[in-house]
């Protein structure tokens, strides 16, 4: 056993046989062989130990931000071989994630760029972070190994001489006080020799243990001084009985076992024998409570199981789910704007989920990432077809700006203006274009199209004073106007109001909100031509051209081009008229009651001539119209 001499360790195992089944006692062998084996790997390294004292955290719940802060916290703060274990979790779950993000990255890349030859590459600071702890990490290691090979040298050779010194101290000859303060200065000093390799320890201690209980054999020449000593180890292995029948009942079970890892190597390197009469008696004590300990870890680590098992379940779950999404087709931008929020809300719960069993971890994984890999391409093709749009209106938009910076020193603006604001109406109808070319030409539209505008805005305030001055004119005119009386000669009044009209014409443009002087204007003409004997043609006309001359005047070419199609629609109508009804008169005339129908027909042939008459002054009024154009 761990602190017995090989013959001493066959008796008790023949006596324990004699009590306990073959299959305990391998159980309880192996047990104790397992700490056995852990505190001779933490005496190598004591730096070891403290990796229990540091809470292993859920690393896989941690975003690669956060992973970088925990692994630079450790690295800065905690000795080296005591977060090993730590940092290798945080390696594995940072590279997990970040190579998945990487595949993602590279997908999206291509998705954009279908027959692109560059190279895809993708910087990362966070990686870069990551890499630079990881490598102090390591080279701290290194440095650590480096001097944990010279010391535990050093080591060794302190503890082999401490043996040999051991061997001497068996000499009848010497004074029995002195050997026992020399062996008792041996034991100090083997106590504070510090750590050996790992795969030196259990032989090394062995020997040394040999050769104290040699020395205890020898001591029967000083009874009183060995019986003292066994009652001292005795007192101190019952202490370590009495802690381990506390540590069974303790609630952190895996902070009790760790306790009694630590009171295992205090019964085997700092307590010497005990009297042979309560050796078996005490060791299988101690034994007995540590498969006690080691069941209630089992326990533990059942639960444990059962847990990882109920995050397995939850993680097959969110993968399924991820799988239906890439399946669900959607049609809109917003839409999937939707459905990858989803995702992301399921690769969070996914990585929050927990530890699965370790033996279907990677298959868990891998299962994870072709689900997310498989919604991505299928969102990628959708987005691949946004891609082809938006170059097309990439083309589109870059046509108009070729075309606004051709017009914006124009200096033509009756002309001008109508196509430049038509060029930004066509602006409006055309959709996105990729997000890396947007702003830069919408940048360089706005500013031709400002450019234009604001020389047209100048050239208007320039005009601003001549048409308020136009106003002033016109309105002290018009007051005038309303005082004029017509002669009663026809042709005189006649040439008046037309001159009138031309000198109103001549006054020019007023102001926008001060068009209103125009109506009141058109108000005196209308009261002037009731007046006047005119034919209704002539009195029309001269309203009509005076209507359009004002929309002329002031470059209202909707309303011109509104007039223009309205009377060629007239034009049309009437002609439709006027072929109805001297079809009309065909079917009368060809009757056999012709002549008693003659009042009626000559009432068609009246309205036909009707028709034809205003189709006249609407044919000439088209003329003056396509005239303005």
């Amino acid at each position: 056993m761990v602190e017995r001499s090989n013959r001493e360790a066959t008796e008790l195992a023949e006596e324990i046989r004699a009590t306990i089944s073959d299959g305990e006692l391998a159980e309880t062998n192996t047990i104790i062989d397992a700490i056995a084996d852990t505190n001779a790997e933490e005496s190598e390294d004591e730096t070891l130990k403290e990796r229990y004292n540091i809470p292993m955290l859920n690393y896989d719940a941690l975003s690669l931000e956060a992973l970088v802060t925990e692994l630079e916290n450790l690295v800065t703060n905690e000795k080296v071989m005591s977060i090993k274990d730590h940092v290798e979790e945080i390696k594995k779950s940072f590279l997990a994630k970040y190579y998945h993000l990487l595949e993602e990255k590279k997908e999206e890349f291509l998705a954009e760029n279908p027959e692109t030859t560059q190279e895809f590459q993708y910087s990362s600071p966070t990686k870069a972070k990551f890499d630079q702890y990881y490598s102090l990490f390591r080279d701290n290691k290194n440095t650590h190994f480096k001097s944990l090979q010279t010391n535990l040298k050093t080591n060794l050779e302190n503890r082999m001489a401490i043996v040999e010194e051991l061997k001497e101290l068996i000499n009848p000859q010497a004074n029995i006080k002195d050997t026992l303060k020399h062996f008792n200065d041996l034991r100090e000093r083997w106590k504070n020799a510090g750590s050996i390799p790992k795969d030196k320890y259990n032989h090394v201690w062995n020997n040394y243990h040999f050769h104290v209980e040699n020395f205890y054999d020898y001591l029967h020449l000083d009874r009183e001084a060995r019986d003292l000593d066994f009652k001292h180890n005795l007192e101190q292995k019952q202490k370590i009985i009495a802690r381990v029948e506390e540590l069974v009942n303790e609630a952190d079970v895996n902070k009790a076992f760790r306790e009694l890892q630590d009171l295992h190597k205090i019964w085997k390197e700092d307590i010497g024998p005990v009297s042979r009469e309560h050796r078996d008696e005490i060791w299988n004590k101690f034994s007995d409570l540590t498969k006690q300990m080691h069941d209630k870890r089992e326990v533990l680590f059942e639960n444990l199981r059962g847990t990882e098992l109920e995050n397995l379940e939850n993680k097959k779950e969110i993968i399924t789910k991820i799988e239906v999404l890439a399946t669900e087709k959607v049609n809109a931008h917003s839409q999937w704007l939707g459905q990858i929020e989803k995702v992301e809300a399921l690769r969070t719960a996914f990585f929050s989920a927990g530890k699965v069993p370790s033996e279907v971890n990677e298959e868990t994984w891998a299962a994870f990432k072709t689900a997310v890999r498989n919604f991505n391409s299928f969102k990628n093709s959708f987005y691949k077809d946004i891609k082809k749009d938006q170059n097309n209106n990439l083309s589109r938009k870059t046509a108009l700006v070729a075309k606004a910076k051709e017009l914006q020193e124009s200096t033509d603006f009756v002309v001008t203006t109508p196509i430049m604001k038509q060029i930004q109406e066509e602006w409006k109808q055309i959709g996105h274009v990729p997000r890396k070319y947007s702003d830069k030409i919408w940048l360089e539209f706005k500013e031709a199209c400002n450019h234009y505008f604001d020389k047209l805005k100048e050239q208007k305030n320039e005009e601003n004073g001549e048409e308020v001055e136009a106003f002033d004119k016109k309105k002290t005119y018009l007051e005038t106007l309303k005082e004029f009386q017509l002669t009663g000669d026809h042709k005189t009044d006649l040439d008046a109001i037309k001159l009138h009209i031309e000198t109103w014409k001549g006054f020019g443009r007023v102001p926008f909100p001060r068009r209103h002087i125009e109506g009141k204007f058109n108000k005196v003409l209308d009261a002037l031509f009731e007046k006047l004997s005119l034919s209704k043609k002539d009195t029309e006309m001269m309203r009509f051209s005076n209507r359009m001359d004002h929309l002329s005047e002031n470059n209202d070419t909707r309303k011109l081009e509104g007039e223009k199609i309205f009377l060629m629609r007239k034009i049309d109508e009437i002609k439709n008229e006027i072929f109805q009804l001297e079809n009309n008169i065909q079917f009368f005339t060809n009757t056999r009651n012709a002549k008693k129908e003659n009042s009626i027909v000559l009432e068609v042939r009246k309205n036909i001539e009707k028709h034809k008459e205003e189709m006249e002054i609407l044919k000439d009024k088209l003329k003056q119209v396509r005239n303005l154009n």
